[in-house]
């Protein structure tokens, strides 16, 4: 009977702390950063990212990328067991370095992914993404960590498949100034 009661209380107290913790992240972004060193040297690596309509066969969530342009993108993809699309604009990009966006439609998120080049050949690629999440489930995958996961996850996947293959299926080496955004996301 104690236990039954003490395991009610924790319910209870867990679920009030994650109210009040919902309530405090409201309306606000997360950003996560994931980092993982892949065994080519920074142009294969950056030149195979930069087939953004090829994601879906390492990011586990998504479904199409379609590139109508080199600074537009329109994704879909699974979130949190929604179908959901958007559009996205690169906003940088610097071959071998750097490669910015920021969504123009659908759910606000944006990001940056860094390739620095390390000693042998080797590559670390860098994810910063900001993402807001748009319902209480959401909410609530973020708070867990869920979007941090899935991204390391994604980058895991990214580093065996290219590591594997050996070389890059393309590439497109042109560079995009940066913007700048004064305004919300979208």
């Amino acid at each position: 009977m104690l236990s039954r009661i003490l395991g009610l209380v924790a319910v209870a107290v867990g679920g009030t702390l994650l109210a009040k913790q919902m309530q405090k992240s409201a309306g606000k972004g997360s950003e996560s950063r994931v980092s993982i060193e892949v065994d080519m040297p920074v142009r294969t690596v950056y030149d195979q990212f930069t087939q953004f309509e090829q994601f879906p066969q390492f990011m586990e969530s998504v479904h199409e990328v379609r590139q109508p342009d080199d600074k537009r993108l329109h994704w879909k993809a699974d979130v949190f067991g929604k179908v959901i699309e958007w559009d996205a604009e690169i906003t940088e990009q610097i071959p071998d370095k750097k490669i910015a966006w920021r969504s123009t439609s659908g759910t606000p998120n944006g990001g940056t992914v860094t390739f620095n080049a390390l000693p042998g050949g080797r590559t670390t690629v860098t994810l910063d993404l900001y993402y807001e999440p748009q319902d209480a489930v959401e909410t609530i995958g973020d708070m867990v960590g869920a979007v941090r996961m899935q991204a390391r996850s994604n980058l895991q996947r990214f580093k065996d498949m290219l590591e594997k293959r050996g070389s890059e299926t393309g590439a497109w080496r042109g560079a995009i100034a940066k913007e700048s955004t004064t305004g919300p996301m979208h």
